[in-house]
């Protein structure tokens, strides 16, 4: 049997959390040659309670848009990086790694592993051994990097405080039924069903604010905790999944809810692609989160930021100032 048909397992996942930096590690990783990462960014494959057909319309849309066909991917080269899928077969999941020979850390990037209410049982239950990686950000900061993504990729118009009432306000929520900018930053029950079935040398939590002031040293820190050596080329300057303005939200919205933005983009020839992002986008830096705004926010948090001091151990008081 050829090197590349035989089963190669993952040995580490990075769980989530959204909007915290999970693609920054996602490119840090796989610049390490004895790195593999599934050629999927987001398979989702443990998080068995997420199911497509209850999407939102607007969700199923944008799936639809991706024009994914796991099967044929998953028996094909793999050489065109996807962003986000549901790898809900187990075989198709095994495929993703089956070009993952000599290498000594073979993993994967789910955000939808730490919301999930049964990934991190389903994960243990099939690798008990998994290596689990997490990062988290201050959770108001959190809602606004969310915010400005969906403002971004026109799935919203409001201001922020009207965006996440709106959210609130919906009769159904669930990860792709609703947006979950308050829920997704309710992590210390999140957390605690990963460090209550997986050993303490299993996990390694970060913060963002990590990443943020030595992303060098993380990620050495990272590469540590995989067993890797860390002497080897990163390139830190690139920025990844940056937020900006658009100039026109409302045809953003438009051409992202008829389907067509996603289309669009990946018919452009390279050499084009900032050209036009910059007609549809503002220059310069996005607005911050006004302080009035992640007061409101870090309120609804305070509880569930206590609990989760004491579950990793770190003093997380200045996400509460």
């Amino acid at each position: 049997m050829a090197s590349d048909q035989l089963i190669h397992f993952p040995n580490f996942l990075v769980a989530g959390a959204a909007k915290c930096g999970t693609t920054s590690l996602y490119h840090y990783l796989r610049q390490h040659p004895d790195v593999y990462m599934s050629p999927i960014k987001e398979p989702n494959h443990f998080s068995t309670d997420i199911v497509p057909e209850h999407f939102s319309d607007e969700y199923k849309v944008y799936e639809r848009s991706k024009n994914l066909d796991i099967e044929k991917f998953v028996n094909g080269d793999m050489k065109e990086e996807q962003w986000g899928a549901y790898v809900l077969k187990r075989e198709h999941y095994l495929k993703l790694f089956r070009f993952a020979a000599g290498k000594k850390a073979i993993g994967e990037i789910s955000n939808s592993y730490l919301y999930s209410s049964v990934a991190a049982a389903n994960i243990h239950r099939e690798f008990p051994g998994m290596k689990i990686v997490m990062i988290l950000r201050q959770p108001a900061e959190r809602a606004y990097s969310h915010y400005l993504a969906n403002l971004r990729d026109g799935r919203t118009t409001l201001p922020f405080r009207e965006e996440v009432e709106h959210d609130d306000a919906k009769s159904r929520h669930g990860w792709s039924i609703s947006h979950l900018y308050f829920e997704l930053g309710l992590y210390a029950e999140q957390v605690k069903r990963f460090t209550s079935l997986f050993p303490k040398e299993h996990l390694r939590i970060f913060l963002f604010d990590d990443l943020k002031n030595d992303n060098k040293k993380l990620v050495r820190e990272l590469f540590t905790f995989l067993d890797l050596r860390t002497d080897v080329p990163v390139n830190y300057d690139e920025k990844f999944n940056e937020a900006r303005i658009p100039k026109n939200p409302g045809l953003i919205k438009f051409i992202t809810q008829a389907g067509i933005k996603r289309k669009i983009y990946r018919a452009l020839p390279e050499a084009w692609k900032k050209q036009v992002k910059d007609a549809f986008f503002k220059e310069g830096k996005v607005p911050k989160l006004s302080p009035a705004d992640r007061q409101w926010m870090s309120a609804r948090y305070h509880d569930d930021i206590r609990q989760l001091e004491n579950i990793i151990q770190r003093d997380l008081s200045h996400w509460l100032q």
